[in-house]
């Protein structure tokens, strides 16, 4: 297959690049890096798909800006609203006008479309509610659907927190857990769900191939787990304690509105994927933390 994959060198993306390559697809990378290996056509600018290629046959969209580590200050939120939303808009755009468009699109989500639910489980039928986080993906969702004008089916990743080596929001986790300084955050009570990336990856080529999938996929370990769990998980994995609680208030104090993403609660069910038949190599949180960690 001919595909275009964006966001190609991010931390999901480049290992997908590395399992396309091994399935020998014919792929087109839009990033501004050049350490991604294989022989690949890379773009800058979308403007360049057009002097390669007429014709695709599926689009990858995992473009963003980190939505984690810098205050959701009016400025950050346009950066992330313009290079998830006005990104993929301009995408779409960019395809349709190709003699071939692609007939599948696969566009980047996340579980904060749900929003704070407590201890609801959530399936891709749940109602969505409020916050910039959900907004933010509400908007990315239905950029990527305009993709359905030329005949593409859509699917929408909605993601949840990614665990794997060599980055992701695991990283800023290791060493204060290493140094027997993590713990809980806030009441602990609140629901992370978490998938281990190598099955994020298997299910995005899975999604890829299965003519019967389209809407929103729920790409989430079947197992959530509570934040006191998460943390307890980690730190019996690292072999440390985890007595330093993190303060609500606190984490709001430094973190502003983007404490919201440590605090809301969460509990989503992959119940597409399992009902499509998928199986997860990492179902449970302390052999994806093991794995990812090297503490095998």
């Amino acid at each position: 297959m001919k595909i275009l994959v964006t966001g190609a060198s991010g931390f999901i993306g480049r290992e997908l690049v590395k399992k396309l390559s091994q399935d020998h697809h014919e792929l087109f990378l839009l990033t501004h890096h050049s350490g991604l290996s294989g022989e690949h056509t890379r773009l800058k600018s979308l403007t360049e798909l057009p002097q390669h290629t007429s014709t695709l046959d599926a689009v990858i969209n995992l473009a963003g800006a980190p939505i984690m580590g810098k205050p959701w200050t009016e400025a950050r939120k346009r950066v992330l609203w313009a290079s998830r939303v006005r990104l993929t808009e301009t995408l779409v755009e960019t395809v349709a006008q190709l003699a071939s468009p692609p007939k599948v699109f696969l566009s980047g989500s996340a579980i904060g479309i749900y929003g704070d639910q407590g201890d609801t489980p959530l399936d891709e039928s749940a109602h969505l509610q409020g916050g910039f986080g959900h907004d933010l993906c509400v908007a990315w969702e239905q950029a990527a659907l305009k993709a359905e004008s030329f005949g593409a089916r859509v699917i929408l990743l909605r993601t949840g927190l990614v665990v794997g080596s060599g980055g992701g929001f695991l990283k800023s986790m290791e060493w204060p857990f290493r140094l027997g300084l993590g713990g809980p955050i806030g009441q602990g009570r609140q629901w992370m769900s978490w998938i281990h990336r190598d099955d994020h990856i298997r299910l995005m080529c899975a999604l890829l191939l299965n003519p019967d999938a389209r809407g929103p996929i729920n790409l989430t370990a079947p197992q959530p787990v509570t934040n006191t769990e998460f943390t307890t998980t980690l730190a019996r994995v690292v072999r440390r304690p985890a007595f330093f609680r993190v303060p609500a208030r606190l984490l709001q104090w430094i973190l502003g509105e983007m404490a919201g993403l440590l605090l809301e609660s969460t509990r989503v069910i992959p119940d597409a994927a399992l009902k499509q038949g998928f199986v997860f190599e990492y179902p449970e949180l302390e052999a994806a933390l093991r794995e990812a960690l090297g503490e095998n």
